[in-house]
């Protein structure tokens, strides 16, 4: 999916380690959304929860857009354009609808409900993505993942997956990235990470064992839930950092609640995006931006894409650079 903001500012990222509190009930950190425009005729709105100036990343995870569920007749739907990625792996995960995808590696595939596509654009890569004629409703999300600086040259690839359902006792999850409940997705990523679509039964508690090397985060889709005691309304993220053993998720509602869980390790590297790029300098993004610009070989061409534009032209760079953006340690929950 491209970043569509006209004007998208440049971000500096960088995650570092967060003290370990009371690993029984920690601090969670509640990071809302801001609504963007994504594009159509009628610009579908989504809901943006990372990158934010609270807080950039969690784990490699760096781009955060939930959206729906949107009547397609009323928003226009998906409709976007051929556009660039470098440094970054896209992950595509639909709730309803059907969005079918284009790229420069000559993949031509559908994004349905349940089933993973990742694709990689290291070095560098152009798709278009479209919600079909059969999609009345459309609703997922759309996340980024920033490679490590070893493997942020990585060549095009596109990985498919469809994750059977795991009992989590009071719930089941999807595992698409990554080991949870002794379910582990076979699909390669270059940072340990961990993504999860989890409904929750009514009324429910789960107690789900996780990596304690992992920072997470927990995106509420439908309901209302409480991370350990922190309540979490719809669209929001609730993040706890490293050291803790152990999530505890609770449905408050008499209806299933469905959550996206993220995870990874902290990334450890200071990025820089901008636009549909991940750097490492204002002077990549310059030259990222001027390779698209000029037709470039580096993303190559996507074919069979019909629409108002050929391709997305690059907004215009911002006029200073900025300082880096850190993401804040969690403070001690104890303090």
């Amino acid at each position: 999916m491209s970043n569509t903001d006209a004007t998208p500012t440049e971000i500096r990222c960088r995650t570092e380690d967060p003290p370990v509190g009371d690993t029984r009930n920690p601090r969670v950190e509640i990071i809302t959304s801001r609504e963007v425009p994504l594009g159509g005729p009628r610009a579908m709105p989504v809901r943006r929860t990372l990158p934010q100036r609270q807080r950039s990343l969690i784990g490699a995870w760096c781009f955060v857009d939930h959206y729906g569920p949107d009547d397609v007749s009323v928003t226009g739907g998906m409709d976007v354009a051929p556009h660039p990625h470098t440094g970054l792996q896209t992950v595509s995960w639909l709730f309803t609808g059907e969005v079918e995808h284009r790229d420069s590696d000559g993949v031509h595939a559908m994004v349905r409900p349940g089933e993973m596509n990742l694709m990689t654009g290291g070095h560098g890569i152009c798709h278009s993505e479209v919600s079909t004629r059969a999609t009345t409703t459309l609703h997922g999300v759309q996340l980024w993942v920033a490679l490590p600086d070893s493997d942020r040259e990585a060549p095009r690839e596109f990985q498919h997956y469809v994750p059977e359902p795991t009992d989590l006792g009071g719930g089941t999850g999807k595992v698409f990235l990554g080991t949870l409940a002794g379910d582990t997705s076979p699909v390669r990523t270059f940072t340990p990470l961990l993504g999860v679509e989890i409904v929750i039964d009514a009324g429910a508690t789960l107690t789900l064992d996780v990596d304690s090397a992992f920072e997470h985060g927990i995106l509420v889709d439908t309901g209302e839930v409480a991370l350990f005691d922190t309540v979490l309304e719809r669209a929001a993220l609730g993040y706890v950092g490293t050291g803790v053993p152990r999530l505890t998720l609770a449905n408050r509602t008499d209806e299933p609640a469905r959550v996206l869980l993220l995870g990874g390790t902290p990334f450890g590297e200071e990025i820089v995006m901008w636009w549909n790029f991940v750097g490492r300098s204002h002077d990549e993004i310059v030259a990222y931006r001027d390779a698209w610009q000029n037709g470039s070989d580096r993303f190559g061409r996507v074919e069979g894409y019909v629409g108002d534009v050929a391709r997305l032209p690059a907004p215009g760079l911002p006029n200073a650079q900025i300082r880096p953006r850190r993401n804040p340690p969690t403070a001690d929950p104890n303090c």
